[in-house]
């Protein structure tokens, strides 16, 4: 970081598929934002942490550059522009934030002579992604031509550009649209935290591990429960064998009924209405289901 900055800069989608999540992964860690006129800069309230938001293609090279600290962007970019740079230093994943899962997958005519990965071999494979494409065929120890397009790239095998296509897929519908099936992945993709590679002070490098653990913490409570409940003292064992929790229950006792109990877990998201019947048949009272925003370890 800057020596002259004494705050901590993120670069985060401005629009697309990773925007929303990512502004709401901030704030579900506790960061509250007041935005500029021009709707490019989100001012840290609460925490020195800024947020510029911009072309999601943008944000390795600011990284690199030191104009951020941190960025979230999706593995896919990350990765094509880390295999562009060759030996400069690059920009490195913190972690994974478990939004915008995609996959680069290889898609193919339906129908059509292409039925395996060697087939390709000597034919036109078109993407907007041709550094994780080529280092994919050397990998299967294929030659084939790499064609590059920045846009519509579904559409080059019915233009005649291309025998195959390697893009972001979602659901699938977009392939299946255009009579294409997938034949293999290349890469699997997500929303990830990355670091610039520069060196930071002390200072920042605290900022940096205190803004990691609130992403941390928020993230550790996606998907989980708390159950609170009483019960039996005599149901504990099958409870306990029942809940899909994390850990053991804490389990206390209740003044003045010593064959009750009181039970907490923390449970996954398959805790579910079954469970909670179950429960009740195992003479649970009292059942509380709660949304965990957040947990510190």
């Amino acid at each position: 970081m800057n020596e002259t900055r004494e705050r901590l800069r993120i670069a985060v989608q401005k629009s697309g598929r990773l925007s929303q999540d990512s502004l709401g992964l901030l704030r579900r860690a506790g960061l509250a934002f007041r935005e500029s006129r021009d709707k490019l800069f989100l001012y840290g309230e609460n925490m020195p942490v800024d947020v510029l938001l911009v072309r999601d293609d943008d944000i390795p090279g600011l990284l690199v550059e030191g104009s951020c600290e941190l960025g979230i962007v999706g593995r896919n970019v990350l990765d094509e522009q880390r295999l562009a740079a060759g030996d400069t230093p690059f920009p490195a994943e913190l972690r994974a934030l478990g939004f915008g899962q995609c996959r680069l997958a290889l898609a193919v005519p339906d129908g059509g002579p292409i039925d395996k990965i060697a087939d390709l071999a000597g034919l036109r494979i078109a993407t907007s992604y041709p550094e994780l494409t080529a280092r994919w065929l050397r990998e299967q120890g294929i030659e084939a031509d790499v064609v590059v397009l920045n846009g519509s790239v579904e559409i080059a095998p019915r233009l005649g550009k291309a025998h195959a296509i390697c893009d972001l897929v979602s659901s699938g519908a977009t392939l299946a649209a255009n009579q294409l099936h997938e034949l293999d992945t290349v890469l699997r993709s997500e929303a990830v935290l990355v670091a610039s590679p520069r060196t930071q002070g002390a200072a920042a490098t605290a900022l940096i591990e205190r803004f990691c653990a609130r992403i941390g913490a928020a993230l550790s409570g996606d998907g989980v429960r708390l159950l609170m409940l009483q019960a039996p003292r005599s149901a504990l064992a099958a409870i306990t064998r029942l809940l899909p929790a994390r850990e053991e229950p804490s389990v206390l006792g209740l003044d003045g009924r010593p064959d009750d109990i009181a039970v907490q877990a923390l449970c996954d998201a398959k805790l579910d209405w079954q469970h909670l019947e179950e429960l009740k048949r195992l003479g649970a009272r009292g059942l509380m289901v709660l949304n965990v925003e957040r947990m510190l370890a």
